[in-house]
């Protein structure tokens, strides 16, 4: 123990999980990367642990965006769980304000979708009570 009444603590370790006020807090790994060369009209991004699902329905959200010249996805190589994505928009218009309405607009039309099969899978159990009780 240090002359004033400090002790020296030792360091944690790496990957540990920080705690406050009884509270723990799990660090997670970053999954979108900014690929180097981007400008703020240009740019790609990495995706890791995604796949064509998000890849096909984000470049679609993305390109129906009038500000946006291209918009496209890859999947580098099937055994690596990466997908990368490139945007490039017209004049001064920032990708990064892009690619987060196009991740807005895509969560909002899963929304769209969720609610509508929640109703629709209602109506046909109340319709049908004696096929919704058979599961």
């Amino acid at each position: 123990m240090a002359q004033d009444g400090d002790r020296e603590m030792p360091d944690a370790g790496a990957g540990a999980d920080a705690t406050a006020n009884g509270v723990e807090y799990v660090s997670e790994k970053q999954r979108l990367r900014l690929l180097p060369g981007s400008t703020d009209t240009a740019a790609s991004f990495a995706f890791d642990h995604e796949d064509h699902t998000l890849g096909n329905a984000l470049r679609y959200m993305i390109m129906k965006n009038p500000n946006v010249e291209f918009c496209g996805y890859s999947i580098p190589h099937p055994s690596e769980p990466v997908m990368n994505l490139r945007i490039q928009t017209w004049d001064d218009v920032s990708v990064f304000e892009i690619l987060r309405k196009g991740l807005n607009d895509l969560e909002d039309l899963c929304d769209v979708v969720e609610d509508k099969f929640t109703v629709a899978r209602d109506e046909f159990n109340t319709a049908h009570p004696e096929q919704a009780a058979g599961r």
